[in-house]
């Protein structure tokens, strides 16, 4: 019986056994073509290297006179004002926000009442009303005066006598700062799952104990970001101050303004790069403070910059050797 025709023609095309087969060739894998983000980005470098070139070539901007300015005496006094008032405010009203964030989480109506009146006050009135009021409370309470309510007073002493320019600034800062981090902590602290609460009270732990050794160190990790953004507020606030008599680094350079009306526009820049510097440091603090409160709730902490640096050399150097070797 003879075979069909089609089984004859594959049998004879069919390579031998004995003769190896061709390897294959290696197909390398095109990316996607996004044109789109390859204009957006030509669009945003061509903007980015005309503000530049604009910065850089503009006369009006004077930057010989930022170079005089930058380090002056007067300006280096009116920055350590501001890195004063800004650390005493920040602890002051962190301490504060603290304080208040229990009350408005204890189980007592009265402590309730007070504190949310206290954060909905101080967060409805502007901060520039708060400083000028205490720079002129000396002119309502002459005397201040510590006793019985409604009877004799154990001491008094002059108001005037102790509310300096630095305290009335620090004092202000602090009691609106205190409203906003109140929320911030009390945001925090309802953040921590309530199976450490119960874990916590079931050990049998003191309450003072079960805040500062499990549920505050949680609730950290919240408050972190949201606090630093508070106080690279703070310290932008602080720009304030100059209105109640304290010359702070804005101050500084609106009075040197004044007296040298050329000058301007570089001693703004001064201020501004200035409090650039100023958030910019306050950036890698949180960012080393929230990797550090990251321990235990993450698989592996997130790398540091220079880490990162690392890894993206090795992945270059790993493209190239790809890239000769094809």
């Amino acid at each position: 019986m003879s075979e069909p025709p089609g089984a004859a023609v594959s049998l004879a095309e069919a390579p031998p056994a004995d003769e190896p087969s061709k390897p294959l060739t290696a197909q390398r894998v095109q990316p996607l073509r996004r044109p789109g983000r390859w204009i957006a980005t030509a669009v945003v470098l061509v903007l980015a290297i005309q503000f530049v070139h604009g910065l850089a070539t503009n006369p009006f901007y004077q930057w010989d006179r930022f170079g005089y300015w930058f380090l002056r005496p007067t300006i280096l006094d009116g920055l350590l004002i501001t890195l004063e008032v800004a650390a005493y405010s920040a602890v002051l009203g962190l301490l504060g926000g603290i304080l208040l964030a229990l009350a408005r989480l204890s189980k007592s109506p009265v402590l309730r009442a007070v504190s949310w009146t206290y954060v909905w006050a101080l967060r409805s009135i502007p901060l520039i009303v708060v400083l000028l009021f205490l720079y002129n409370f000396s002119a309502l309470y002459k005397t201040l005066s510590v006793g019985v309510p409604f009877g004799p007073a154990f001491f008094s002493f002059d108001e005037s006598k102790l509310a300096t320019d630095m305290v009335v600034a620090v004092i202000g800062l602090s009691l609106n700062e205190a409203a906003y981090a109140a929320e911030v902590v009390r945001g925090g602290i309802l953040s921590v799952d309530q199976g450490q609460h119960e874990a916590a009270s079931a050990l049998g732990l003191p309450k003072s104990y079960q805040f500062r050794r499990i549920v505050f160190p949680q609730a950290l990790r919240s408050i972190t970001p949201n606090y630093v953004n508070q106080l690279i507020g703070l310290i932008k606030s602080t720009s304030l101050v100059f209105y109640v008599s304290l010359l702070d680094l804005f101050g500084s350079a609106q009075t040197m303004g004044s007296t040298y009306p050329g000058d301007i526009v570089p001693l703004l820049l001064v201020v501004t790069v200035w409090y650039l510097i100023l958030t910019s440091v306050v950036s890698v603090i949180q960012f080393y403070v929230e990797r550090y409160y990251a321990r235990g709730a993450t698989r592996s902490l997130p790398p540091t910059p220079i880490q990162k640096l690392r890894t993206g050399l090795t992945d270059l150097r790993a493209r190239i050797r790809r890239e000769a070797a094809v």
